[in-house]
């Protein structure tokens, strides 16, 4: 589905402040995996989200999608396949346009730029239905601008946009991790029930470990640009918490994880 060759990224090259991120990191992705991502600050978690989504270039190596490398691929080009929702739900939503104009934009995004309404009426009870079933009452406030709404509501908007166009791959960056705790739980259950209602491969980016564990049929541990664990199938459905932190101990005593790790 999706396969990383040989992935490498540098920041600030050939300065005092130079980063290497990525040297030679390679990743397959089967179709309908739902991995969690976890690791310590500047692992390179968020950087592989925006190489896969091309927002940033890589310095070298692949990324193939369905067997087609899209790794020259710009950002615009990339997101008829993608779908993403950052923390910061301003980034994947048009805060100063409604709901209705965010929803159309979203409905519209793989079809080609013409002279056609932008905003098809015809559609507007089905959107109307879709978010009704988000129980945020967001299907009442159809013509108010997005800049206007809860983080929540915000959030859950934006995950409904990117999924509208049935993308192959969902990208999601940690993107309960501005929200108040209730909240951040509702948007979770969202967020499992539409990957599975559409069985779309997603990488989700997160901080907080019982996401890590709960959700998804794999997780990865990154570190200084390298997969530390990759835990899936049986293992994955029987991992726990102390078994999570028996890695972490692992890790440790090799000197390889950061004191940054955060337990939330």
């Amino acid at each position: 589905m999706l396969q990383i060759q040989n992935l490498c990224k540098t920041f600030h090259k050939n300065t005092v402040n130079e980063k290497v991120v990525f040297q030679n990191f390679s990743l397959r992705i089967q179709k309908g995996d739902f991995i969690t991502i976890i690791g310590s600050n500047g692992a390179g978690k968020s950087t592989l989200l925006n190489l896969i989504s091309g927002s940033l270039e890589a310095d070298e190596g692949q990324v193939f999608l369905k067997g087609s490398d899209i790794g020259k691929e710009p950002e615009y080009k990339r997101c008829r396949w993608i779908g993403r929702v950052f923390q910061d739900p301003y980034k994947s939503t048009a805060p100063s346009m409604t709901i209705i104009e965010n929803l159309s934009m979203a409905q519209n995004k793989k079809k080609p730029f013409n002279l056609t309404p932008g905003v098809t009426s015809s559609l507007i009870p089905q959107w109307r239905e879709t978010l009704a079933s988000l129980a945020l009452g967001l299907e009442d406030q159809m013509n108010t601008k997005v800049g206007l709404l809860s983080g929540g509501q915000r959030q859950a908007l934006a995950l409904v946009m990117a999924t509208m166009a049935e993308p192959d791959i969902l990208l999601l960056d940690e993107h309960t991790a501005s929200l108040d705790p209730k909240t951040s739980e509702r948007i979770v259950e969202l967020t499992e029930n539409i990957i599975a209602q559409q069985q779309i491969t997603t990488l989700m980016v997160t901080h907080n470990l019982n996401h890590a564990i709960s959700m998804g049929n794999r997780l990865l541990m990154l570190h200084k640009g390298e997969v530390l664990f990759d835990i899936q199938g049986e293992e994955k459905q029987q991992l726990t918490m102390e078994k999570l932190f028996h890695y972490f101990e692992e890790a440790q005593s090799e000197d390889l994880v950061s004191d940054r790790l955060l337990f939330s």
